[in-house]
């Protein structure tokens, strides 16, 4: 019997995680228009800051449509991993605090906030040393400008007369290969010191949903609906208070191979400087917008994806029993 109790927080992890990583996948389908703006206004000058409105006509104009979606395919690559790794550790880190509340007698093995803090220090660690080249490659592709710069070469001879064709956009994989030739594996890394402070934001988002969930949960059952308010609550609060950091990570994953290397307080100073206190809020109101609405959807969806994981391996396991 003592040999069967460490599978079932193993399998358990693993449910947490997928339903994680599908939460993460679904939810940020539904409101990446939102990341391109937001990361575009992060990384571009002051000067070429717009509106709403006007910067969506502007990308639509330029690249159509699948402008808005540019680096889909590897933020959904990336998602699903942050998700996966994020909730894998922190339901091993929840599970062992709670085993430990058990041994200890206490009354209530629910974390405490402390508790809470550290599992989501420790998840979003492992979470950010795994998964920062991801987000490098994600950045580059989302701030690739496909401006008439760009698609004015032509070949020698050729009739200037004629429009010349538009730049192939990178792929996933050309814009790593390319990324590791010109600028080496280290460039993989640029932000990472920012984005390991950025452990805060998911320390402050998730320790506020934990707290919240457990006093509603002495009132009534937290259903999809209830976890998708806690879950735009949690995050509202920890994005207003890290969004500067946000920026200057960004800032970092798009300096380009020769620059000068910033650190995390130098890149403040520069854009406080050149910007003003507001340079560190830019684009703000698209991010604040899209990651209030991607962590409602994702505690949502992980919830109902929680409950359908378990479901389906209870029924593998009695038919496994069965045969």
């Amino acid at each position: 019997m003592s040999q069967s109790k460490p599978v079932i927080p193993q399998n358990d992890n693993v449910a947490h995680a997928l339903a994680g990583a599908g939460g993460g996948i679904l939810s940020m389908a539904l409101t990446y228009p939102l990341i391109t703006l937001s990361t575009r206004a992060q990384v571009e000058s002051k000067r070429a800051e717009t509106a709403f409105l006007a910067a969506v006509q502007k990308i639509v104009a330029r690249e159509g449509i699948s402008g808005l979606y540019s680096g889909l395919s590897s933020a959904l690559f990336g998602i699903s991993v942050t998700n996966f790794v994020y909730y894998y550790w922190y339901e091993w880190t929840r599970a062992f605090f709670e085993a430990a509340a058990v041994k200890a007698g206490r009354a209530s093995k629910k974390l405490t906030t402390a508790e809470s803090m550290i599992a989501g220090a420790l998840a979003g660690s492992a979470t950010v040393i795994l998964t920062n080249p991801i987000w490098v490659v994600n950045t580059r592709m989302t701030t690739r400008k496909a401006d008439a710069d760009e698609e004015k070469s032509t070949l020698p001879g050729a009739d200037l007369n004629n429009k010349p064709a538009a730049a192939r956009k990178p792929t996933t994989m050309g814009t790593l290969l390319t990324l590791l030739k010109t600028e080496g594996p280290q460039a993989l890394f640029a932000g990472v010191v920012p984005a390991l402070v950025l452990v805060i934001n998911p320390i402050l988002q998730y320790t506020l949903f934990e707290q919240m969930k457990n006093r509603v949960e002495k009132q009534r059952r937290i259903t999809p609906t209830v976890a998708f308010f806690l879950g735009a609550l949690g995050k509202l609060f920890a994005t207003s208070v890290t969004y500067p950091y946000i920026t200057v990570k960004s800032q970092m994953h798009v300096a380009r191979h020769g620059e000068k290397k910033e650190g995390v307080f130098e890149a403040l100073g520069r854009v406080v400087k050149e910007e003003g206190y507001a340079g560190l809020y830019k684009g703000i109101g698209p991010k604040v917008t899209q990651s209030v609405i991607t962590a409602a959807f994702l505690f949502a969806f992980k919830d109902v994806l929680y409950e359908q994981t378990v479901r389906l391996r209870g029924s593998v396991a009695k038919k496994a029993i069965a045969a």
